[in-house]
């Protein structure tokens, strides 16, 4: 019996086995075939019919789906030439010379005539930096060439010579090719950046019109439009290129760069990520995010988001004050210091990053620095009183005159920046490079700071003449006249400055020459158009503030000044005087009396804000403080009326 028992429980036992074992052969089975499938059950590509959906997205102004369909056509049949031609033409429209070059040499493997490879190769020798490579390829063009071997020949001399104008040269290949896009789109690209705004834009319109499925072209059309009226004319055509590449590298960037400035953060990082995407370790991308992430006040992340640039943009402007401005965030202001000073040695008559420069300084203890630092703003009689109060502390000796200057609250017009070199240099410096504008322009300012005003007129005429399409040549005009006290005429180099970018120096201009003609109306009109395309700019609407305040409009007022608090914080002595008065003007004494008391705190000299206090503490029941801080304006400003009037009020 228990033999019997032990046969059947030995066979139960081995059928088990067997349905387990069984059930892990299917098993294997099945991981064994999805392994298969996925490493060796692709279905085979079809370079035909890969080659055609290539060409079929190119033409749509795909660029990386055409590379994409390219290379597995190049994949599935490597001894395709035209599959290897195409890999490399849409390799060099993604900026990848390495993966041209490398189609290009088994294209040349599989008897591609060399002819027909030199254009390509020495554009891809050009985005690696191989000069001596792209100059050889160009040496090997025949005398008859096309568009492409013209365009990129003109690159590599201008790039191999170090000053020879790419722009003359590109000129006379449209006229050659008028109907080259991508001619026209270097071209454009060339004038936009010497500052050539109307041929920017006359270029830029033809390359959009012979190519409306480009997007190079359409993000350069978006970029000067940008340029010109503002922010928003250009996310159309930012928009209308990634519809065309979603991930297009330069419309990103474009795009991400405009949502930003306005104020779209949550949109603009979303671009910089698809940026990534197509490019890993783009440097403009996590420059954009370190960007928004400085703005929202994380700056532990913004730093470490612009280390990853790697050092690639630390000579930009804007690279320099985002660092400078999260190492102060994070209090360390040596670091600030270095990286401000970076930015005043670019740009030496920025009045603002001379202040932030000098800030630090003074936090580093660095007192004859930062008065080095702001003295050629002390010296004029426009400083603001941010600027004299940075002065108080880097020079207490003088501290009582500049404390004088801050209370009365008074500042002169705007004056130009004196060169540092000789009038004389500045003419011979001038005269040896007509072409260039800035010798110029340093020659005006040269002029100006001795008071030969005629004179500085007749070469701003003459940088006219030699630059219509300049914006910063009529601006010089413009200027040059206003300071002669020529208003109604600095009008139309304004105006016509303005046409072709409107940004905010232009606008501001535009304004003031508007509001001491007489024309308020233009003036409204001009700065709203600005304000439609660029709803971010704090000078532009701390100008829409003061003409609320102006006319009466406290609730708009109020509205406009709490955005720029926001902005700006709650250390801005003027912008808390405005809050003041508005809410005071509103009747809301409370709130009055609580941006009056701020202001206060940061300037107690200055008759305007003891004067706004007084006017808060009277709408909010309190005559007698009111009465003490009007007493205490009368004695910083004697006979002042607006004051007088409003402690006669009491």
């Amino acid at each position: 019996m228990m033999r019997r028992k032990r046969r059947i429980w030995w066979r139960r036992s081995i059928q088990r086995r067997l349905r387990i074992l069984a059930v892990l052969g299917v098993i294997g089975l099945a991981v064994a075939g999805l392994l298969a499938l996925v490493y060796t059950g692709k279905p085979p590509v079809d370079p035909a019919q890969a080659l055609r959906r290539a060409t079929a997205a190119l033409e749509a102004g795909n660029y990386h789906a055409a590379h994409d369909q390219a290379r597995q056509a190049a994949e599935a049949a490597p001894r395709s030439q035209a599959a290897q031609m195409m890999l490399a033409r849409t390799s060099l429209l993604l900026g990848e010379g390495v993966t041209a070059d490398a189609a290009l040499d088994r294209a040349l493997k599989d008897g591609v005539p060399l002819a027909q490879t030199l254009a390509a190769r020495a554009e891809a020798r050009f985005l690696q930096g191989d000069l001596a490579g792209a100059q050889d390829a160009v040496d090997h063009m025949p005398a008859e060439r096309d568009a492409a071997m013209a365009r990129i020949a003109a690159q590599v001399a201008a790039q191999e010579d170090g000053g020879v104008p790419l722009r003359q040269a590109l000129q006379g290949l449209v006229t050659l090719y008028p109907d080259d896009a991508r001619v026209w789109t270097d071209l454009g690209r060339s004038r936009f950046g010497a500052g050539d705004m109307d041929g920017a834009s006359r270029a830029a319109a033809r390359a959009a019109a012979l190519a409306p499925a480009d997007p190079d072209a359409l993000t350069l059309q978006g970029e000067v439009l940008r340029a010109r009226y503002g922010l928003a004319a250009g996310l159309p055509w930012f928009r209308a290129a990634l519809a065309r590449d979603a991930y297009h590298l330069r419309a990103l960037i474009q795009y991400a760069a405009t949502l930003g400035d306005l104020g779209r953060a949550s949109d603009a990082l979303a671009a910089t990520r698809s940026a990534l995407v197509s490019q890993p370790g783009n440097p403009d991308a996590f420059y954009l995010q370190a960007v928004i992430a400085a703005r929202a006040g994380r700056y532990a992340l913004a730093q470490q988001l612009l280390q990853l640039t790697g050092g690639a943009l630390r000579m930009r402007p804007g690279t320099a004050m985002l660092e400078g401005a999260i190492a102060y965030a994070q209090g360390r202001p040596q670091r600030a210091a270095r990286a401000w000073a970076r930015l005043v040695t670019m740009q030496p008559m920025n009045v603002a990053a001379r202040e932030l420069l000098a800030a630090a300084q003074l936090g580093a203890g660095d007192r004859p620095a930062a008065l080095a630092t702001l003295r050629p703003i002390l010296t004029r009689a426009d400083a603001d009183g941010y600027a004299l109060r940075l002065g108080m502390m880097a020079d207490p000796e003088n501290a009582s005159v500049l404390s004088d200057r801050v209370a009365s609250g008074q500042r002169g017009d705007a004056a130009i920046f004196r060169p540092d070199r000789p009038v004389g240099e500045l003419k011979m410096a001038a005269a040896d490079s007509p072409t260039d504008p800035t010798y110029a322009l340093g020659l005006i300012r040269g002029l100006e700071s001795q008071g030969d005003r005629a004179g500085a007129i007749r070469v701003a005429q003459s940088l006219v003449r030699a630059s219509p399409g300049a914006p910063a040549a009529q601006l010089a005009y413009g200027d040059a006249l206003a300071t002669a006290g020529q208003h109604a005429a600095a009008l139309g180099p304004y105006a016509r400055a303005a046409d072709l970018t409107f940004d905010e120096p232009t606008m501001l201009r535009l304004v003031d020459g508007y509001q001491r003609t007489g024309r308020a109306r233009n003036a409204a009109v001009s700065l709203g158009l600005y304000l439609s395309q660029n709803p971010q700019s704090v000078p532009a609407r701390r100008l829409l503030a003061q003409w609320q305040m102006a006319a009466g409009r406290w609730d708009d007022a109020i509205e406009t000044l709490e955005g720029l608090r926001t902005q700006l914080g709650v250390r801005d002595v003027a912008l808390l005087h405005d809050l003041a008065i508005a809410y005071a003007e509103a009747g809301d004494g409370v709130v009055a009396r609580r941006y009056a008391a701020a202001a206060y705190r940061l300037a107690p000299m200055n008759a305007g804000v003891a004067d706004a206090y007084g006017r808060a503490l009277a709408v909010a029941g309190e005559p007698v403080g009111a009465r003490q801080l009007f007493d205490k304006a009368l004695a910083l400003a004697p006979g002042n009326p607006m004051i007088l009037a409003h402690r006669a009020q009491l």
